[in-house]
């Protein structure tokens, strides 16, 4: 194995998970009785340029094509978007003359918002039915792959964009070169991209391990993503530190012949990866040691729970919640269910553990003793959805960055 980004054979273990299936091959009832491939997931750190990384043992193709995650479905997800446009249609003056393109668009959830805005804009969006999904709202979408050509092509045929977005994908790609100049053929000569990513040094801190899995291919530190966006002819301007998926980093880039210095913020974060060690291998020795208190810590609970004759039951079928789910080795007799807003999802069963997934409503109809909530990154809007267990006297129970277990009010 080498480093993708630098070529690197100087690859060190951070931790082993073991191996589990991908976590978005959610199975049918009839799968149940059909065998299940799995895949190694170890993450493993680069002593050269710092990138934190998986190999490449599913592609892109395999996942992406046919896609069961729609981010709509995230109330408190669709508000920050709606916040960045508003902030990027001032910061940058954008207005009827001007084009947005976003990567891994979705379904519509972010560029529903530059449409009403009456903004020009398109997606690039490889999986086919969350693409129907924003056409259906009225966002123009072109189903492909970024690469450099893909970029090269939808600028000749829409022109430069003004400001390129790419959420929750820098990590979703083996090709990060590729795809960085996939993103600098997009983007207009003195235009900006704008790439959120979770950040390294948070999953570090809080225990965060639930969010490595096959999809996602590396994990950024402010350094190690200054020299991917190097690599494709961009250089980091600015960067933000960001709430979403319990913290990440919002990159702000631009074509290296008009970028200029970086920003104090750019400087700061740096600091901090370095204190945090980092940028050596000392800043990382003690994660799989930590990794191995979370599973013991929810192991105990649920195993006493049952016990007990207590139920649990899990909200949300997320991809984190599967590494969380196989690394554990959590089955039925542990978590009876899961529910999720998702309807695609409903029937089905969470890979690898093979947990039913239900619609949300019956979490009120058999009123568990406990909720393990597994998008934990959620914590704020999901602990006001589910206040309506507090009624019967159940309780939330949160596993990452360690376990908690919460009342709630209804």
């Amino acid at each position: 194995m080498r480093c993708r980004l630098c070529g690197s054979a100087s690859l060190v273990s951070v931790v082993d998970l073991g191996a589990t299936p991908p976590c978005e091959r959610f199975l049918t009832r009839a799968q149940l009785d059909e065998p299940e491939t799995t895949y190694p997931l170890h993450l493993r750190v680069c002593t050269s340029c710092w990138l934190a990384q998986l190999p490449p043992l599913i592609t892109p193709e395999e996942t992406f094509t046919e896609y069961a995650y729609f981010s709509s479905y995230s109330t408190s997800w669709v508000e920050h978007a709606r916040r960045f446009v508003d902030d990027s249609v001032a910061r940058l003056r954008l207005g009827a003359d001007s084009f947005v393109v976003e990567v891994a668009s979705n379904d519509g959830y972010l560029l529903q918002h530059v449409a009403a805005a009456g903004i020009r804009c398109l997606g690039v969006e490889p999986s086919v039915n969350v693409g129907a999904a924003a056409r259906e709202r009225g966002v123009p979408t072109h189903t492909a792959f970024l690469t450099p050509d893909t970029g090269a092509g939808v600028r000749a045929e829409h022109g430069p964009a003004d400001l390129v977005v790419a959420n929750n994908v820098y990590a979703h790609i083996p090709d990060v070169v590729g795809f960085t100049k996939g993103l600098r053929a997009l983007v207009a000569d003195d235009g900006w991209v704008s790439i959120e990513v979770q950040h390294l040094l948070t999953l570090i801190e809080h225990n965060q391990y639930d969010t490595i899995y096959h999809e996602h291919f590396q994990y950024y530190t402010v350094a190690s993503a200054q020299r991917a966006l190097a690599s494709g002819g961009l250089s980091l301007v600015d960067v933000e530190l960001l709430a979403t998926h319990g913290g990440s980093i919002r990159l702000l880039a631009r074509p290296s012949e008009v970028a200029g210095e970086p920003s104090a913020a750019v400087l700061d974060v740096l600091a901090r990866e370095k204190a945090a060690g980092l940028h050596e291998l000392a800043g990382y020795a003690e994660f799989a040691r930590r990794v191995a208190g979370v599973r013991r810590d929810l192991l105990s609970f649920l195993t006493l729970a049952a016990e007990q004759g207590r139920s649990v039951v899990g909200y949300g079928a997320p991809g984190k919640g599967n590494t969380l789910l196989n690394h554990c080795g959590i089955r039925p007799d542990l978590l009876a269910y899961t529910v999720d807003r998702n309807p695609y999802k409903h029937g089905r069963f969470t890979p690898g553990t093979r947990i039913p997934i239900l619609e949300p409503e019956r979490i009120a109809a058999d009123r568990p003793d406990y909720v393990l909530v597994l998008p934990w990154n959620l914590r704020t809007e999901l602990t006001d959805q589910l206040s309506f267990v507090g009624g019967w006297g159940g309780r939330l129970v949160f596993p990452i960055p360690r376990l908690e277990i919460v009342e709630v009010n209804p």
